[in-house]
């Protein structure tokens, strides 16, 4: 590790739930890529890891993140972001909070359940009589023959 250092605060997820910055591990290690002599020298990109079982997460949160399927949430429930989009160290970082942030969000949105619905009677007789007038239409189209 290149360098690791501490939170000062709790990441807010919502209104009731938070994470402790001791259990954010975060480690400062140099970027990828083109950028010249700034990607050399300096350590700006950010490696973020959250154990989730480890974590102060409310259970539902747990399992649900257990469950999402997710490149950056390894087999042991560790969640892995690697931030290095930006110039600045400290950008990175927000950049990684926001991103984790995101992720537990996510993870704790219960979607409605979808129920199947068949269309109403009227719904099926206005289908059938436009369908009765296209084809009426199509009918006036077509070459007039002398009987």
């Amino acid at each position: 590790m290149q360098g690791v250092f501490r939170l000062t605060k709790m990441l807010k997820i919502s209104n009731t739930v938070f994470i402790p910055d001791q259990e954010i591990s975060i480690s400062a290690i140099r970027a990828q890529g083109a950028g010249g002599q700034n990607v050399n020298k300096v350590s700006s990109a950010v490696h973020l890891r959250f154990d989730i079982r480890a974590s102060s997460l409310p259970d539902f949160y747990k399992e649900r993140l257990r469950q999402h399927s997710d490149k950056r949430i390894s087999r042991d429930g560790v969640i892995i972001i690697k931030a290095q989009n930006h110039r600045s160290r400290e950008k990175n970082l927000a950049d990684a909070l926001e991103r984790l942030k995101k992720l537990v969000r996510e993870a704790g949105l219960v979607r409605k359940k979808r129920r199947p619905t068949k269309p109403g009677k009227a719904a099926r007789q206005r289908r059938m009589d436009a369908k009765t007038r296209r084809g009426n239409t199509k009918k006036l189209r077509r070459k007039v023959c002398p009987e």
